[in-house]
């Protein structure tokens, strides 16, 4: 599907589905939203973790970090004389979430240019470390500003519900289209390069790490965006919402959609999602039936529902079919 397509659908859902929400009860529609933050955040770290052959495990400390600065910037208009409690001010909203996202990108900045030298199992633990140390960071931190509680420590910090089904599927449709359009256009090749062969890369001229730190600060930017819109879609959030098993759970949705495959993750997203809160009704039996599931799944299928490969034989029969005159035999 060409990038530019994905607004179109967006639009598409979003139009289609404002008709149904107000028959739909107010929790079916809670967890379709946060299906949608969920692909957003997938996507983001696709970007990390499928197109650049990075293996991060940080990226619940980026979604902690565009969360908390935006909860912060809406508080404290709402405190303020804003109209933003009442729901009246959607730009101070839209700021908030992109000055999230600033900061999750300035972080992933930091993280990235002293440890992107790093590959493979050793990034991993850089970055797991890193989310652990935002987490904490978090957690000991507690003050007010004119008897108004900010970030709450351990004890969690209240957030205005201001997420709606509108911002939360227009975010991802531009998540999408700003990941496929990257990684499609001239200058994308060089994260696919760095995935495929990194020291053939370097060889050819490719700085290898540069690619890798900009990766990290697109899918830092828009998982801080994603946790804008998981802070403002909850009353409150703790530091727990942000702890090592979110980051693993974005992951598994990265490696089962199919590495490096955009509309894999997004199918992973919804199924994985979906099938976690089905498994509620068994509470007993959740984590186990959950787990197996997983590891059926692996064991069947170690390229994701829709791996790269997939992908591409899918888009060469399309191509195919299209235009058949291609693949028609010459006649001698």
């Amino acid at each position: 599907m060409k990038s530019y397509r994905w607004l179109l659908f967006a639009i598409a859902i979003i139009i289609g589905v404002s008709f149904v929400t107000p028959f739909i009860n107010d929790y079916i529609v809670g967890r379709i939203m946060y299906i949608g933050i969920m692909i957003s955040l997938a996507v983001s770290l696709n970007l990390i973790n499928g197109f650049t052959g990075q293996f991060s495990l940080g990226h619940a400390g980026f979604m902690a970090i565009g969360a908390y600065t935006s909860a912060v910037i809406t508080t404290w208009v709402s405190t303020h004389g804003g109209q933003i409690a009442g729901g009246n001010d959607p730009a101070a909203f839209a700021i908030a979430l992109v000055v999230g996202g600033v900061v999750a990108a300035l972080a992933g900045l930091g993280v990235g240019i002293p440890s992107l030298r790093l590959r493979g199992d050793y990034l991993a633990i850089v970055t797991l470390g890193f989310n652990e140390i935002i987490r904490v960071i978090i957690q000991n931190v507690d003050f007010k500003i004119g008897g108004v509680d900010y970030i709450g420590g351990a004890r969690g910090f209240s957030v205005l519900p201001l997420t709606t089904f509108t911002w939360v599927f227009i975010i991802a449709a531009i998540t999408i289209f700003c990941v496929e359009n990257l990684v499609n256009s001239t200058y994308g090749r060089g994260f696919l390069a760095v995935r495929d062969d990194e020291i053939a890369a370097e060889a050819m001229g490719v700085d290898t790490t540069r690619f890798k730190v900009r990766a990290f600060v697109v899918g830092a930017f828009f998982a801080g965006i994603g946790g804008g819109l998981f802070a403002h879609s909850n009353y409150v959030i703790t530091p727990l919402d942000f702890g090592f098993f979110t980051s693993i759970e974005i992951v598994v949705i990265v490696i089962l959609g199919g590495m490096g495959s955009t509309v894999g993750v997004i199918l992973a997203a919804i199924v994985l999602t979906t099938l976690s809160e089905l498994l509620r009704s068994v509470p007993e039996f959740r984590m186990i039936i959950y787990s197996l599931l997983l590891i059926v799944m692996m064991i069947t299928r170690p390229q994701g529902l829709l791996g790269s490969e997939v992908m591409g034989r899918l888009m060469r029969r399309r191509g195919r079919l299209r235009h058949p005159e291609l693949t028609a035999p010459i006649e001698s």
